[in-house]
């Protein structure tokens, strides 16, 4: 990143990073290890719930964080946030039954929703623009990286030492992200009386989690909308939103300000964000089944098929920061958009026959659309608000990407389980209309990408001395 990194600047980047991937890979190791964990514990009934709470925790928690950082500065809720995720992974390691581990999975996603808004947000207070644009590239493809490295790892714990150590090994790693970040960050605060939203953050909490969980559990099984509980369910959850809102407007410091988001450019970019996840969760969720269960190749290979995307992504955010310096950020966006629509109307082409390479080729391109989106958006919306707003700005994108991959699983799932319920022989015909339906999610978001508006939106003023000190 050239001769001018300072070796604090160095030393923050090898900590987010470290924490990052530990959150990331904590998603997929355990996928190996769950038929091992399962044997040993028992209650393989809750099997799916090992994985999915660990996602609704994270996922309700990240924009309450955001905030919170805001309020609070982002070393102390970085710390607090690393420092709960690593008692949830020393807790799992000694869980004697599965109810126990889906709490202590619990404790660790409650963490984990601190680590990706947080250091996203640090990144936007302490690197230049053009910097920020090759650590948010880098960033991202960890999440890949993570998905192909993180069975591997799970594997192996099982086979040569034991699975309770999937959970153990964060400890060390997370603690030298810890201390180096607790030693190179430095923020300058003015102390100030600080009024905490707590009933928005109950309201959000609730209301969040009971969309979520009604989506987790109803993605399983198909036509879930028609259920009269599910339809329930998802009309009280949309009734306690709408009264979080209502009480925002009148919150003294609200914990999501409301005014905020009805600035175009932030407005677009969370739906952007929404869009951009339902497509990142279908092709990563969804290839790998083509690839082993249509074409009949090995796991293996499967992973080293969607490699690629941990190659375009870093690569088009490098391109990308360039072209953001010279062109500005919409035409990133709208190329980077653009980009998604060609990469899911290939893959709408996939027919039985298709040559194995036609897969890495289009999750290549996919990253390049990955990496000229996201990264622009992030940076746009980063650039437009104060250090006192960037906390909850960058940690509900984070989470409207969440909610994009919880919708998008959800959705897709019942598409696909509508063929299946019509015989086993349907899976690549549902394939294929999953792969049409991601592109159609695509043009959506293309078209959305050309309203967004041309010039930057500037930041309100705000106190300098509320700046991080590590900065620009």
């Amino acid at each position: 990143m050239g001769s001018t990194m300072t070796s604090s600047k160095r030393n923050i980047i090898v900590a987010l990073m470290t924490a990052t991937f530990l959150t990331a890979i904590d998603t997929t190791v355990i996928s190996t290890a769950m038929p091992a964990i399962a044997r040993d514990l028992g209650g393989s009934e809750l099997i799916s719930w090992i994985f999915s709470i660990y996602l609704l925790t994270t996922a309700v928690t990240t924009p309450i964080y955001g905030k919170l950082a805001d309020l609070f500065g982002r070393k102390r809720i970085f710390i607090f946030g690393a420092s709960v995720f690593l008692i949830g992974s020393f807790l799992c390691g000694l869980a004697h039954s599965m109810v126990q581990l889906m709490m202590f999975r619990a404790i660790q996603g409650l963490g984990a929703g601190a680590v990706q808004p947080i250091t996203l947000t640090i990144i936007g207070d302490v690197f230049t623009q053009q910097e920020r644009a090759r650590l948010m590239g880098l960033f991202g493809a960890m999440w890949g990286v993570a998905g192909i490295v993180g069975p591997l790892v799970g594997g192996f714990f099982v086979d040569y030492i034991a699975w309770q150590w999937i959970f153990y090994i964060n400890i060390p790693v997370g603690l030298v992200s810890i201390l180096l970040l607790y030693r190179f960050l430095q923020e300058n605060l003015i102390l100030r009386q600080v009024h905490i939203d707590y009933v928005g953050v109950g309201l959000f909490t609730l209301g969040i989690g009971l969309f979520l969980y009604t989506l987790l559990m109803g993605g399983k099984r198909s036509a879930f909308v028609l259920e009269p509980l599910t339809l329930l369910l998802l009309g009280a959850s949309v009734l306690i939103f709408w009264i979080f809102l209502r009480v925002e407007k009148r919150a003294v410091e609200p914990m999501m300000p409301i005014q905020l988001f009805r600035r175009p450019m932030i407005a677009a970019s969370q739906v952007l964000s929404l869009l951009q996840g339902a497509v990142l969760i279908g092709s990563s969720a969804y290839l790998p089944i083509w690839i082993q269960d249509v074409q009949g190749y090995s796991a293996t290979t499967a992973g080293l098929a969607v490699l690629p995307m941990s190659i375009g992504w870093p690569l088009a955010a490098f391109i990308g920061g360039r072209m953001m310096m010279k062109s500005g950020y919409k035409l990133v966006t709208v190329l980077g958009m653009g980009t998604l629509v060609i990469a899911t109307f290939f893959l709408s082409l996939l027919t039985t026959s298709s040559p194995l390479w036609a897969v890495p080729v289009v999750v290549f391109i996919l990253g390049v659309g990955f990496g000229f989106s996201v990264t622009s958006l992030t940076i746009a919306v980063q650039s437009s608000v104060g250090w006192q707003q960037r906390g909850i700005v960058t940690g509900t994108l984070q989470f409207m990407r969440t909610m994009g991959q919880t919708v998008g699983v959800a959705l897709l799932g019942a598409v696909l389980n509508w063929y299946l319920a019509h015989g086993d022989d349907q899976l690549s015909a549902g394939l294929m209309r999953v792969f049409l339906s991601m592109m159609g999610t695509a043009l959506i978001g293309f078209l959305l990408s050309l309203l967004i508006p041309r010039e930057q939106e500037q930041p309100e003023p705000e106190l300098a001395a509320e700046k991080s000190a590590g900065g620009k």
